[in-house]
């Protein structure tokens, strides 16, 4: 009787985790889009985050190295101020089928990683733009960090941003989630303000942290938790599995973008990983039986890198067949005797080779 009280009790607890992840799922689908007074947003995929729209000024939030989106000019709007938050610094805004006449007008900023343009010579209708780097179609090598955890530890933040600033070679960051302690707006929005010492964006998807407050707050701060971009070739797919699952319509997500990666480099993302390396914890997915399916289907998929969070220790093992890492060095409280102490990895990627090294960066 008491082991059927537990199965039910473990059932409940999964039934409860899969509505919450499927409402933050909803939510991606709803990302980047936004409308007022005949002016409207849409960009591509949800990568980006619409903070403000107003009038006669728009602000985003990027998820990737290049966004595409397309505006809607109403009547009587012929400027209007676009800014990009967590861009690269190389990244250049385009207009491929602009009217003529059009302006894109770069305006300085004080942080490397925003991109603010003015406007210039708008025509009523569809304007379609383009934020890339110039070599976001390339197919050379390039080399970006990862890292998690962060959590109460934000006031030492620093310290690893400027240890990734000392390389000139990274693109970019991708976190693992726990970027916070609570997940509370005044923390994701001291977490984007520290982030300003940083001289490369973040692209990050939730942990569970994350939750404490309200989830909504990190759509409307950061976007999606579920998304996926490519870069010099290379698909990046980042996954929340912040309640120890993945909704279900999730899957059907990433059904396609595996198809879609198929032929090149694919790595993917999460905070809680589906199975514990270690074993002795439950820092994996509430069900073995989802774990299991979700690793057989990134090993069917052709998946080349799993990188996760949530354990506060660095691990290198294999996840049906595919290399895969735990970097949680991120500043939060650590493992006990790992002797590791805070850290980030390090990924070198050689697109045309299809070759991959990591390295393993020590902050103290």
């Amino acid at each position: 009787m008491g082991g059927i009280g537990v199965a039910l009790l473990a059932g409940g607890a999964l039934t409860g985790c899969l509505d919450v992840a499927d409402a933050r799922a909803r939510r991606d689908a709803e990302v980047g889009q936004a409308a007022s007074g005949g002016l409207a947003i849409a960009v591509d995929e949800g990568l980006a985050a619409v903070r403000l729209l107003a009038p006669d000024r728009i602000v985003l939030w990027g998820q990737a190295p290049s966004l595409g989106l397309t505006l809607t000019i109403p009547p009587g709007t012929p400027t209007l101020s676009l800014t990009f938050d967590n861009a690269l610094p190389d990244a250049v805004l385009s207009a491929p089928e602009g009217p003529p006449g059009l302006a894109l007008v770069p305006e300085p900023t004080l942080v490397a990683t925003q991109r603010r343009y003015q406007l210039l010579g708008l025509q009523p209708g569809p304007l379609r733009l383009v934020l890339a780097p110039p070599d976001a179609n390339a197919s050379t090598p390039f080399r970006f960090a990862v890292f998690a955890d962060v959590q109460e530890a934000i006031g030492r933040v620093q310290d690893l941003y400027r240890r990734m600033n000392q390389d000139e070679t990274l693109r970019f960051v991708v976190m693992s989630g726990d970027l916070t302690e609570s997940g509370s707006e005044a923390e994701l929005t001291r977490f984007q303000r520290e982030m300003q010492g940083l001289g490369i964006p973040i692209f990050a998807t939730l942990g569970n942290h994350e939750l404490g407050v309200r989830d909504t707050l990190f759509h409307e701060h950061f976007g999606r938790g579920n998304f996926r971009f490519a870069f010099h070739g290379v698909q990046f797919t980042l996954l929340d599995s912040a309640s120890a699952t993945l909704a279900p319509q999730v899957y059907g997500w990433l059904d396609t973008w595996l198809v879609d990666a198929r032929d090149r480099l694919h790595f993917v993302f999460m905070h809680i990983p589906p199975l514990d390396p270690v074993g002795a914890r439950n820092g994996a997915f509430a069900s073995r039986l989802e774990a299991a399916k979700l690793i057989s289907l990134l090993a069917a998929g052709g998946v080349d890198l799993t990188i996760y969070g949530h354990v506060h220790s660095y691990y290198a093992f294999s996840n049906g067949g595919i290399p895969a890492f735990v970097t949680g060095g991120g500043g939060a409280i650590p493992e006990r005797l790992d002797g590791l102490g805070r850290h980030y990895l390090v990924v070198s990627v050689d697109p045309a080779e299809a070759r991959l090294e990591t390295s393993l960066v020590r902050i103290e």
